[in-house]
């Protein structure tokens, strides 16, 4: 069945509607660091604008005492003065691209590291319901339009901006009555820049979203290639990322026509009113009422105005996508992380004792309200204390550790660790204390050091050594091509299921935190593999509080405890022959496993 093909679900809160500028007058704060620049690059600006304008004033000069006159000097010094003119527009020129490019490049890359450090803020559950490649395209395709409009578009519009106007203010000084024929023209001007932006703006959000869910769909099949090839699926893969791809494009274009339209009105109607107004002009030239400079002047400064009213609204259209970018990376910026520390967090006890209580816990996921993945649920575990959760999948075994994790907090009752409430206490303190070791061990595309050292990233090259060692990870490690420094490949594609294990508890080694939460670490492993995970999980249990996911029961019977949980509760405990004696659940698990005849005794 193919995968279903429906619009991306958000939790972000939506912003609320607001105005192109507006939107982007939200990146403000990530500018204020860097005032000196952007003070830098508005007087280069300014000066940039104003050699412009000046350059009207020598070519008026040039004609009527230049050319009209029939004076060489006075042609001579026109020509050096704007010359002197030009010079120090491009100089102003290249301190504002300069400038401006820096802080695009600047802000964004600050942009970048606020959003991504957020989402890491944000608990798993966020996850479960907004899709990576998604989250990947607000991360680098939305900043990278936010990186083109800092650092050149928004600088093309200020500065046509002010040469428009100072254009205008020009032309009132030349001739008023061709200015108010000018001034006539503007609104025809911005109608179009008005309506076509409004549309421009809306599809280019939608395109955004299209372009993510692309983006999501390339990280699902490819992280899954496996998966896709082994049912033959590529078919309806490449079927489905086609669909996702034409609709991208397809609201692209539409994006592309609406701007096309504005460009087009705008230029239609500004040129089309510089050619009115050398019709009108030219008439009072030789009626005498202007001189040729004049007018030149005039052309030159409407030539600016038409040229700026145009660069407007071509980046007008830059402005509207890049709004639509902020609101998805502001959405993403608003998401309340939910597991926060308080203002005045507990400390936790040190040195760490290792004592775990889960007392009367109830709780339910947020995605399934209605059903409690625990209820009622108490444990109590001893420093030092061995304490397996066995029971059928959906007993709630998993939602123990994410409440230790602090991943979520549950609705009734306490977790805490050493005494210490953990909704009282902050989360990376109390992560500090855990080590997980899971079922499926998380392998980065990095080196083996690199993914020993995780917990503990000021670690030694001896200090990973010793926890390989420990591990029995160092007989495949030294067989490495490139030994500590050889690259695992994405997800550890190049080692078996057996070594990713030893090498995630080489991880939990290092660290050397005082709980251990295992889930089950070799239930999918051969019988070789699986004698070697055991051996080195004897050692990293050594010494900690340690809570086992137990599937396979064979790997608990030596717990100090057992905790026999179903539909959210503890229903018994007791070591693995007490249970199979007494308890009815148990008692069946172990005959599933084990092919006892195992029956509990009254």
């Amino acid at each position: 069945m193919a995968r279903s093909y429906a619009p991306i679900p958000l939790d972000a809160p939506k912003l609320p509607p607001l105005t192109a500028l507006k939107t982007l007058a939200r990146v403000g704060r990530f500018l204020r660091p860097y005032r000196r620049q952007v003070a830098y690059a508005a007087i280069a600006l300014l000066v940039a604008a104003a050699a412009v304008l000046t350059i009207g004033q020598g070519l008026k000069f040039v004609i009527d005492r230049g050319f009209a006159a029939g004076s060489s000097a006075d042609l001579d010094r026109a020509l050096a003065f704007m010359l002197g003119v030009v010079i120090v527009m491009s100089g102003a020129t290249y301190a504002r691209f300069t400038f401006v490019s820096w802080l695009g490049e600047r802000v964004t890359a600050d942009l970048r590291r606020a959003v991504f450090d957020h989402l890491l803020a944000l608990p798993p559950s966020w996850f479960e319901t907004m899709r990576t490649g998604e989250v990947i395209s607000r991360l680098t395709n939305d900043t990278a339009m936010l990186e083109t409009v800092i650092g050149s578009s928004a600088s093309m519009a200020i500065r046509n901006v002010l040469l428009m106007t100072g254009g205008l203010v020009m032309l009132a000084l030349t001739s008023a009555k061709l200015t108010l024929l000018v001034l006539v023209g503007v609104p025809l001007v911005l109608a179009p820049i008005i309506f076509f932006g409004r549309r421009v703006r809306r599809l280019a959000r939608a395109s955004q979203d299209r372009v993510g869910a692309v983006g999501a769909y390339v990280d699902e099949a490819l992280h899954e290639i496996r998966t896709v090839q082994a049912y033959g699926h590529e078919d309806e893969d490449r079927r489905q990322f086609g669909r996702r791809v034409e609709d991208a494009f397809a609201t692209a274009l539409q994006r592309i026509r609406q701007r096309a339209l504005l460009v087009a009105a705008v230029i239609f109607l500004v040129f089309g009113a510089v050619g009115v107004i050398l019709w009108i002009g030219g008439h009072d030239v030789v009626a005498g009422r202007i001189s040729p400079g004049q007018l030149s002047a005039f052309v030159f400064y409407a030539v600016i105005v038409a040229s700026a009213a145009g660069t407007i609204s071509e980046t007008i259209g830059d402005l509207q996508r890049a709004a639509g970018a902020t609101e998805r990376l502001f959405e993403l910026l608003a998401i309340d992380p939910g597991i926060r520390a308080p203002a005045h967090p507990v400390a936790l006890p040190v040195p760490a004792r290792g004592t775990v209580a889960l007392t009367d816990v109830t709780f339910h996921y947020p995605s399934r309200p209605d059903a409690a993945a625990l209820a009622g649920f108490t444990l109590d575990v001893g420093a030092g204390e061995k304490v397996a959760l066995v029971g059928p999948s959906g007993a709630g075994k998993t939602t123990v550790f994410a409440l230790l994790l602090r991943f979520y907090d549950p609705q009734q009752g306490v977790v805490a660790i050493d005494g210490v409430d953990l909704r009282s206490a902050d989360p990376g303190e109390v992560r500090a204390r855990l080590a997980v070791v899971p079922q499926d061990p998380v392998i980065f595309a990095a080196s083996v050091a690199e993914n020993v050292r995780y917990g503990r990233p000021d670690a030694s090259d001896a200090d990973v050594r010793a926890a390989c060692d420990a591990a029995y990870a160092t007989e495949f490690v030294d067989r490495l091509p490139d030994r500590y420094d050889s690259f695992l490949g994405e997800r550890g594609v190049r080692l078996s299921g057996g070594q990713r294990q030893r090498l995630a508890i080489a991880r939990a080694i290092l660290a050397d935190r005082p709980i251990l939460l295992l889930d089950e670490a070799t239930s999918a492993l051969d019988a070789e593999s699986e004698r070697m995970v055991q051996l080195a999980l004897t050692r990293l249990m050594a010494g900690r509080t340690v809570l086992i996911i137990a599937h396979r029961l064979a790997t608990v019977r030596h717990a100090d405890r057992i905790a026999v949980m179903e539909a959210g509760r503890i229903v018994a405990t007791g070591t693995h022959d007490e249970l199979t004696r007494t308890n009815a659940l148990y008692a069946r698990l172990a005959a599933l496993q084990f092919g006892l005849e195992a029956r509990p005794q009254a």
